[in-house]
């Protein structure tokens, strides 16, 4: 299963319910169910920051007055934990030893990561 979305107020490690939406061409926050994506410029929240939002002075709430549920698990949540724990199994590629393209005269290098490590000259 994918991990659950958490709410986005800071500090805060609930599960997210709700989704936030601002609409600022009409001064209007909007919360409603929890999006199916997480979208830029919208913020999930769980449900007591979403029960107890405000708005600045001159904006409305326009507020979901259902339930906040999370969503259920779907078969994409099954063949993504199939996918990560296939990917977990699978040795970490190897670089190629590249010693033979050195010329003669180079500098000793060793690999690591993919930054090179050229030691000073004597």
């Amino acid at each position: 299963m994918r991990s659950p979305r958490r709410c986005t107020r800071n500090g805060c490690p609930r599960q997210a319910v709700a989704t936030l939406t601002y609409v600022y061409n009409e001064s209007t926050a909007v919360v409603g169910p929890l999006a199916a994506f997480a979208e830029p410029h919208t913020y999930d929240l769980c449900e007591p920051h979403a029960r107890s939002l405000t708005a600045p002075r001159g904006w409305e709430v326009v507020r979901h007055e259902g339930e906040f549920e999370p969503p259920p698990p779907t078969t994409d949540d099954l063949v993504a934990l199939a996918e990560a724990v296939r990917e977990a199994a699978r040795p970490a590629p190897r670089p190629p030893h590249d010693d033979q393209n050195q010329p003669p005269n180079a500098p000793a290098t060793s690999r690591r990561g993919h930054l090179r490590v050229i030691p000073p000259p004597h």
